[in-house]
């Protein structure tokens, strides 16, 4: 009796576990996958190139002294206007003064040896020509009177060096500009006597600037003179500014493997909004499309699972009659689900009037980074396509995920912009 028993709990037991599963199953299935979509645009694109570079001054002259000595006056300091001409500093003038009287001297001097030497000269010639003198003696004054007008110029020449190194104590100006740097202050020394000490840095025009920007040598080769450039600083969020590449330069620079060309684009400066040593962030304009129709890249990405292809296909061959000519016609468009791609096509993945998923092959165009012009004879302005999913998917499709392919870590899963897991082989 105990044992009739048990069998009747046990059967119990198995029955309900059958119609819980049954429920679950029931339950499950009536989850449907929410799909995200994306809609099909019409407007402007925009291809670009992105780079980094330095806004300069077009034209900067660095002013230094000739001279050593100490900074006696500083008429000028940073961001103050000048004029070509326009006196800046003065380096203490005693030495160079001094160094004027000692070669004015020295050219008195030499003029009056060179005045008697001309007059022995001319003494000697006349007692020359009338016997009184020997001919060596006068050769002896002819020279003599030669080397001391030689010295008349020395010294002259030493005159003038003096006088022009006093001229280089006054720093001037040599063109219209702003002051941008100043490395010296009053009171310290500079020693010249390698090379010129630069004292100020003077930019040109600061309403007109350049940037010279970092262009990598995959995206040079679309980077031409007169291009269009846009650009934005850190300094100044939310403004676009705009320039024109005046330059691609040949030369060359590598920096962590990487290769890059200088590009130099001209920025007008109207409003002194911008200043020099700002890091810009570049886009080149390459290529634009008005008017076009666009759709996220997401949707582009998107990917169907095995189980919906093979939906896809079962629902394809089932409204294919078996006429040749009607064959032949279906080939074509069977690229668009078998997955078949090249660099200038897409597929997109929508759901027709009945709700199953259906297909359209679109020819790709340029590309912004977030979304790409298409065209094609199925697509039309408003539609909608999708993008990704949101919920679960159903009983059919869980259960044809188990069965036909086993766990992968390159396998992904059902959720993100379009990045969906399922093969796309066996079509």
């Amino acid at each position: 009796m105990r044992q009739k028993k048990s069998f009747i709990a046990i059967g119990l037991v198995l029955i309900l576990s059958v119609i819980g599963v049954l429920v679950h199953r029931l339950a499950f299935a009536k989850e449907t996958t929410a799909y995200r979509f994306a809609t099909i645009e019409r407007g402007n694109l925009q291809s670009t190139v992105s780079a980094t570079g330095t806004l300069n001054a077009v034209t900067t002259v660095s002013v230094g002294t000739q001279v050593s000595g100490q900074v006696s006056e500083l008429l000028v300091d940073f961001n103050n206007h000048v004029k070509k001409g326009q006196l800046l500093a003065r380096i203490d003038p005693t030495l160079a003064l001094q160094a004027v009287t000692d070669a004015q001297a020295n050219l008195e001097k030499s003029q009056a040896q060179a005045l008697q030497a001309s007059r022995d000269y001319a003494r000697n010639r006349e007692l020359t020509n009338d016997g009184l003198v020997a001919r060596s003696a006068f050769e002896v004054s002819q020279s003599g009177a030669t080397v001391a007008n030689a010295g008349v110029k020395s010294a002259r020449v030493a005159l003038d060096r003096a006088r022009q190194n006093l001229s280089y104590t006054n720093i001037y100006a040599p063109i219209d500009g702003v002051v941008v740097e100043r490395n010296v202050q009053q009171g310290q020394t500079v020693a010249a006597s390698l090379s010129a000490p630069q004292l100020f840095l003077i930019a040109n025009d600061l309403a007109q600037m350049q940037i010279l920007a970092q262009v990598g040598e995959s995206d040079i080769a679309q980077i031409k003179e007169g291009q269009p450039v846009s650009f934005t600083v850190q300094a100044l969020t939310g403004q676009t500014f705009k320039g024109t590449v005046k330059q691609v330069r040949l030369q060359s620079s590598t920096t962590d493997n990487v290769v890059n060309y200088t590009v130099v684009v001209s920025v007008p400066n109207t409003d002194g909004k911008l200043l020099p040593g700002m890091t810009a962030r570049v886009q080149f304009l390459t290529k634009q499309a008005d008017d076009v129709l666009k759709v996220s890249n997401s949707a582009l990405r998107y990917k169907p699972t095995d189980a919906e292809l093979a939906a896809l296909k079962a629902s394809r061959q089932a409204t294919t009659t078996s006429t040749t000519s009607t064959t032949s016609t279906a080939r074509p468009d069977r690229k668009a689900w078998t997955g078949t791609r090249s660099s200038n096509f897409g597929t997109l993945y929508y759901l027709d009037a009945n709700g199953k998923l259906a297909v359209a092959r679109v020819k790709t165009g340029i590309n912004d980074g977030s979304t790409t012009e298409i065209t094609g004879k199925t697509i039309k302005e408003g539609m909608k396509v999708i993008a990704g999913t949101t919920g679960p998917a159903t009983t059919a499709t869980a259960s044809a995920k188990t069965s036909t392919a086993p766990a992968s870590p390159f396998q992904g899963g059902q959720q993100g912009g379009g990045q969906r897991g399922g093969g796309r082989g066996g079509f």
